[in-house]
């Protein structure tokens, strides 16, 4: 008996991967969003982060780089790998500089983005992505 997965049928990959990138990159835009209208209205949250003592407000500048924009690059599939790359160092600093004191609790969400970001790095974008369409105009253009 014979069955359809990944491996025989790399369109439902390329689906499952476009998937992963919408949900993970709106579900992100979530909590950049509001990080995004604390920075521009100056305000730095009751408890304000300074990562490496760049002050809270580079850092909060960062985070929302990395959360929003780098998010919107995931969902288009725009350079997929580098924006997943800020996602994990972001995630990574959450889960073990921010909330390295804290249980486990405090620190399953970012670990699990962390974890689904490291997965995109891994597989890249699929074919249902920008980056995609620009790899294949670049092969095109090789001609």
């Amino acid at each position: 008996m014979s069955y359809v997965n990944s491996k025989t049928n790399p369109l439902i990959f390329d689906i499952i991967i476009f998937i992963v990138r919408l949900f993970v990159g709106f579900a992100m835009l979530s909590h950049g969003y509001p990080k995004l209208q604390n920075l521009i209205d100056g305000n730095l949250g009751k408890d304000p982060f300074d990562f490496l003592g760049l002050g809270p407000t580079i850092t909060l500048g960062l985070t929302v780089f990395s959360e929003f924009i780098c998010s919107i690059f995931l969902i288009l599939g725009l350079f997929t790998r580098v924006a997943a790359g800020f996602l994990i160092f972001t995630m990574a600093i959450v889960a073990f500089v921010k909330h390295g004191a804290d249980g486990f609790n405090a620190r399953e969400l970012s670990l699990l983005y962390l974890s689904i970001y490291l997965m995109i790095i891994a597989f890249g974008a699929g074919k249902i992505s920008v980056d995609y369409m620009i790899e294949k105009r670049k092969r095109a253009n090789d001609w």
